[in-house]
């Protein structure tokens, strides 16, 4: 389908500027050395720096492909865009498909076509992230005793870890059972050159989970040194020892390392600074700064950011019904009937979207005056607040959540479970304190508890680009019926093993690789056929 344009605020001038010392080129043009890397940054650490920031400054970027697409695309615009392919490829995250809406080739699983622009986006976006990693990695020797040179050397591993286990669960299926399965290609500084010109191949899942959890291990280590030298983190951009705990807790999850996983997630909470939002904290929009006191990790963009300025080639312009952008005119996104309809109305959590009414006891009178004007159906969202809750501002300069505590406490409450312990009390407690004072969890069993986290993984972190990757841990496969979606060619039910719940590696990194071949690529599949809504 053709994607409409919003131009309103295109022609804005372009005033992103982002500089850094570059750790592999002297003035003069020549290569450094791994050696003489480890010395610049050990005489000037502001390298190092530059480096770490030049990590998370790709987390968010204004049309980052254009180039290599041939295109500008208003849904490119890098990791959210990523958040927004992988919720609309489930089941929770509804919208309509038409032409202002640029999740539909998600919507449709045409994005798994190897060709596609979004195949492209996600593939250049999480390698462009990782060789900015290994930039940061390489130039720093592993065995450096300066706690600040250690907490920069554990950005790097804690986010290269980060980006292969995204691209891991994308593009091939369970750790446990596919560890032979080819997954995606390894780059890391000792392979990185020869990489470039001979190419590498395919390594397994066993292989890249090994350098995720080998990267993430170093990282805690890392980071636990810096912490007890005094050295902490200018701000949530960057990963802090309960972040790395936190990704470790889903990393070990995902391996179904229960034991492991909650005691993650356990320490994870101990020494974090966050503490979950409240019943009165959450009962509004909220959810769109980092200063909110349950953020860990997130995204931080700036009213100045290419992004922001061009007004709709954001996230929350996508996302967002409470703000000016594509979602207005696209309809915005909505959560899955069925999924709202068992919410109890003691949970705080239902007024995160409007009723079959179209009202929200989370709303002021404005933001319901704004949501009628602009049309929104029954179950659309109102969780994401707009910038500095103005409603129906332009200024989308909404910072994103990468990870939240409450994510720490379900972790806990299924590992916990999984691993034999007492995840029920867990799950209860939290979620009787923060969302819905009448809960009764009535699970009897470590699968049933684990279902009942699922329930609550899905209300509480909709929209934040996670649910996917439960999806395909829990193969739960794509099950659109009765969730609402408005077009019928888009109600699948797709069952968990199917091909097309995996990426395919692009054409175009398929010809420039010598060391993959056609051969090499997950299956083309078909597209779902749809099937009668219930």
């Amino acid at each position: 389908m053709k994607r409409e344009y919003l131009y309103i605020l295109l022609a804005l001038p372009f005033f992103a500027f982002f500089a850094c010392e570059d750790l592999d080129t002297l003035p003069e043009g020549d290569e450094v050395t791994t050696s003489q890397k480890e010395e610049a940054v050990a005489l000037d650490p502001k390298k190092a720096e530059a480096g770490v920031n030049a990590i998370f400054a790709q987390f968010n970027q204004y049309m980052p492909n254009a180039t290599a697409l041939g295109a500008s695309r208003h849904n490119d615009f890098g990791y959210p865009s990523i958040m927004l392919f992988t919720d609309a490829n489930g089941y929770d995250v509804v919208s309509e498909d038409n032409g202002y809406n640029w999740t539909g080739n998600n919507l449709e699983f045409s994005d798994r076509v190897y060709t596609s622009n979004e195949s492209q986006i996600l593939w250049n976006d999480m390698y462009a992230i990782i060789n900015t990693t290994n930039r940061v990695i390489g130039a720093i020797a592993e065995d450096t005793d300066d706690p600040t040179t250690m907490f920069y050397l554990a950005q790097g591993l804690a986010t290269r870890a980060f980006s292969y286990f995204t691209l891991a669960q994308l593009y091939q299926f369970n750790y446990v059972g596919n560890e032979s399965a080819p997954c995606v290609p390894i780059i890391t500084p000792e392979n990185a050159n020869e990489a470039a010109i001979d190419g590498v191949s395919r390594s397994t899942v066993q292989e890249v989970y090994d350098l995720i959890t080998s990267d993430i291990d170093k990282a805690i280590t890392l980071l636990t040194t810096a912490d007890e030298n005094g050295i902490t983190r200018a701000d949530k951009r960057y990963i802090d020892l309960a972040v790395a705990y936190g990704l470790r807790a889903r990393i070990n999850l995902t391996m179904q390392k229960w034991t492991e996983a909650a005691a993650d997630a356990t320490k994870a909470i101990e020494v974090s600074s966050a503490v979950p939002a409240g019943i009165t904290d959450v009962n509004k929009p909220a959810f769109s700064s980092v200063t909110e006191k349950n953020w860990m990790w997130g995204i931080i963009i700036a009213e100045t950011d290419r992004v922001v300025t061009s007004g709709i080639v954001n996230w929350i312009s996508h996302m967002g019904s409470l703000n000016y952008g594509y979602a207005n005119f696209s309809g915005g996104k909505q959560i899955n009937k069925a999924l709202f309809e068992s919410i109890p109305v003691s949970d705080v959590r239902k007024g995160w979207w409007i009723d079959e009414n179209l009202s929200s006891p989370n709303l002021t009178t404005e933001q319901a005056a704004a949501m009628a004007g602009y049309g929104y159906v029954a179950y659309t969202h109102v969780k994401f607040g707009p910038y500095n809750n103005v409603v129906k501002t332009a200024t989308n300069a909404n910072d994103l959540p990468l990870m939240r505590i409450e994510e720490m406490y379900l972790i806990k409450a299924e590992a916990e479970a999984m691993s034999g312990g007492d995840g029920k009390t867990t799950l209860e407690d939290f979620i009787k304190t923060y969302r819905n004072p009448n809960y009764t969890c009535l699970a009897t069993t470590p699968a049933g508890v684990q279902e009942e986290v699922y329930f609550h993984r899905r209300i509480e972190l909709w929209g934040e680009g996670l649910n996917w990757y439960d999806v395909m841990r829990l193969k739960k496969g794509v099950d659109r019926r009765g969730g609402g979606y408005p077009n019928a060619t888009m109600i699948f039910n797709i069952p968990p093993d199917a091909d097309i719940l995996l990426w395919r590696i692009p054409e175009a990194e398929i010809q420039a690789n010598p060391m993959l071949s056609e051969a090499d690529n997950n299956p083309a599949a078909s597209a779902p056929s749809p099937v009668p809504d219930l």
